[in-house]
């Protein structure tokens, strides 16, 4: 089938060096460019993962962190895969026309031998006992399935079919092999049918044959001793074991519904996954162990496990698992630390406190191999005055894991604990935070102006007081001017002076809200204050039209003749949608009426003009006035606040 444990001691050791010298990375996921999937290998020496793809006739090579490095073509039907004990050659079962075991210099992924297998169509390779088995099965012959084997110590290597005469297996057998060892189970056969062969003679002998609960299986590993084999058929739902002797029931790997892979590292350790949509993918078992030590959820209901779809590097460093969504997408996931369980840290320290008083921290350490006690935990403050981390004692777990630590937080507003684990060689890092709200005194901020009212373009100048502090004396200054076409804008930032004092100038054209803002420091809290002031428009009007103009009844009247209509000409700063109040007043017998007002839209140039039209032969002899007005929300905004012109006197005449 594939290799599970075939990496010598060197091939180890020379994987084991390498790595050491790498970055640790987290786990990654990686596109594969296949139609399907059949076997995984990983090859420790060079740190390659090939991966065969049936229905593309192909195997795809990539790096440790799932970078595809070369594709191998031309490989109809490609399934079975097996890595040599030297990790330098790759062992390719090719039945679509091809019928026969291709060899690949691993170092170089080039083909380097081709052993042809007859008129059958070879699936499973595993080695064992000195030799390369292979399932195969010939509907052409009629003998279904049978076991065939390659000499590869011969000076020419042979190919030797039937293996089995008496074969009970109905179609290609996978295999996989330790030591003298052979594990033999059926793809897919409901129920289930197992086998063991001793091959330490050079020929195959069973030893052991029987049918066993569930079926549809989908995978099957031998362990390194070989003397249990573990099975992952769609049922039951866990990971069966069997004891090779007489392949008598040995327990069960609780994993969960529909199991389709199976793979067991060099030192024992067993990766079980499942096709399951809403439960954990891969199950993690240490050697001798039948509780998981880890599990790895896909996160989502579409990512699921491929059948035969884990493969372990050979120093347990990392685990491969080929995944696929419903869209027939496939993804390596290279899982970091398999075998490490996982590890969590709470943190919980009060959610308010006082500055300068001593506070408690407290929390507990969880994993699934339990620490010992007096477990070393680091410690971190991060403050105002310590934004990058300071470094507080380490603290110890107690026997149940939990800690607690005091501490006496020198500055205010958000403290944050940080406690964290480093890890070892059998558990992941992890680390948990809180944070406390730290009290700070409170700051004085004052402004200037706040309500007053000024005419348009005035300069003012705004005052921004602050009382004592700690450390920080720098404030800001900001303008807000009505309308939705004029940001908040930044006017002035900069450090008090001897006084308190930080001042800025503006020049007023609009209704403008002031803010005078205060960052705080590590023993002052934050700051704001706000001033308000209106700012009136600038408004003229005059009256042109008439034949003369004269001083008369204490102002200045404009004298038109009835027979001409005057005109009345407003100027005032121009804002989108503005229009302009032009109202009209009679006097009579002492008393100024109102003779009647309506709003005109003002020109983008700023400019209004109205020609008063009608019979002014009826006003001859009154004496009237007429004035311009921006009304706050009445003249089509709310920018400014509300201003009068000064009123024009004009009479008729004859």
């Amino acid at each position: 089938m594939r290799t599970r444990s075939t990496a010598t001691a060197l091939a180890v050791l020379f994987s084991s060096a390498a790595l050491a010298a790498a970055p640790a990375h987290a786990d990654t996921v990686a596109p594969l460019p296949v139609k399907s999937t059949g076997t995984v290998v990983v090859d420790g020496v060079h740190q390659r993962v090939f991966l065969s793809d049936p229905a593309g006739g192909k195997i795809v090579v990539t790096d440790y962190r799932g970078t595809v490095v070369k594709q191998l073509t031309a490989l109809p039907g490609v399934h079975g895969l097996e890595l040599s004990t030297d990790s330098g050659t790759l062992y390719a079962a090719v039945p679509g026309g091809t019928d026969a075991i291709v060899a690949f210099d691993t170092a170089t992924a080039t083909e380097s031998a081709r052993f042809p297998v007859g008129d059958v169509d070879p699936k499973h390779p595993a080695l064992a006992g000195g030799k390369l088995w292979f399932g195969y099965d010939s509907d052409a012959t009629g003998i279904g399935g049978n076991i065939g084997s390659i000499d590869l110590t011969a000076p020419e290597p042979t190919v030797t079919l039937a293996q089995d005469p008496q074969s009970p297996w109905f179609s290609a057998p996978m295999l996989d092999g330790a030591g003298s060892t052979l594990a033999v189970a059926v793809p897919s056969q409901s129920p289930s049918e197992l086998g063991v062969y001793d091959v330490s003679s050079g020929t195959p002998v069973r030893t052991a044959h029987r049918t066993v609960d569930g079926g549809n299986t989908q995978d099957l590993a031998i362990t390194p001793d070989g003397r249990r084999v573990v099975v992952a058929s769609a049922s039951p739902n866990s990971h069966a074991v069997y004891d090779t002797a007489d392949l008598s029931e040995d327990g069960t790997y609780p994993s969960d519904a529909y199991p389709n892979a199976v793979d067991i590292a060099p030192d024992g350790s067993v990766a079980a996954g499942i096709d399951g949509a809403y439960e954990p993918d891969v199950f993690v078992f240490k050697p001798g162990q039948r509780t998981s030590v880890r599990e790895y959820d896909f996160g989502a209901s579409d990512q699921l496990l491929a059948p035969a779809g884990l493969a372990w590097a050979p120093d347990n460093s990392r685990l491969f698992a080929v995944s696929h969504d419903n869209d027939g997408v496939y993804r390596l996931r290279v899982l970091e630390g398999p075998t490490k369980a996982v590890t969590t840290v709470t943190a919980d320290a009060p959610a308010t406190a006082t500055r300068a008083t001593k506070l408690t921290v407290k929390g507990k350490v969880t994993s699934r191999a339990a620490l010992p006690a007096g477990t070393r935990l680091s410690v971190t403050r991060t403050d105002l005055e310590s934004p990058k981390g300071k470094a507080l004692p380490q603290v110890t777990t107690k026997a149940d894991g939990t800690y607690s630590f005091t501490d006496t937080p020198p500055a205010g507003g958000k403290v944050t604990y940080k406690v964290s684990y480093a890890g070892d060689a059998a558990h992941t890092a992890a680390s948990g935070s809180d944070s406390a709200s730290v009290s700070r005194a409170k700051a004085s901020l004052s402004l200037n102006n706040n309500g007053k009212s000024y005419s348009y373009g005035q300069d003012v100048k705004f005052t921004a007081h602050l009382g004592k502090t700690y450390k920080n004396r720098t404030v800001e200054i900001w303008a807000d001017p009505y309308g939705g076409d004029k940001p908040d804008k930044l006017v002035k930032s900069g450090k008090t002076d001897s006084h308190g004092n930080l001042a800025v100038t503006l020049d007023l054209r609009r209704d403008t809200k002031i803010t005078a803002k205060f960052a705080g420091d590590a023993r002052t809290a934050t700051a704001s204050t706000t001033s308000t002031v209106w700012t009136r428009v600038s408004v003229s009007t005059s009256v042109s039209g008439q034949y003369k103009s004269a001083k008369s009844w204490g102002q200045t009247y404009a004298y038109v003749h009835r027979s001409k209509d005057p005109r009345f000409v407003t100027k005032m700063p121009y804002y989108s949608g503005r229009s302009v109040k032009l109202e009209i007043q009679v006097y009579y017998q002492g008393t100024w009426y109102d003779a009647g007002s309506q709003y005109f839209r003002l020109g983008t140039n700023g400019v209004s003009e109205v020609r008063y039209t009608g019979d002014h032969g009826q006003e001859v002899g009154y004496r009237q006035r007429v004035r311009s007005s921006y009304v706050n929300g009445s003249s089509g905004d709310s920018v400014n606040s509300t201003t009068h012109g000064a009123w024009k006197y004009f009479t008729f005449t004859k």
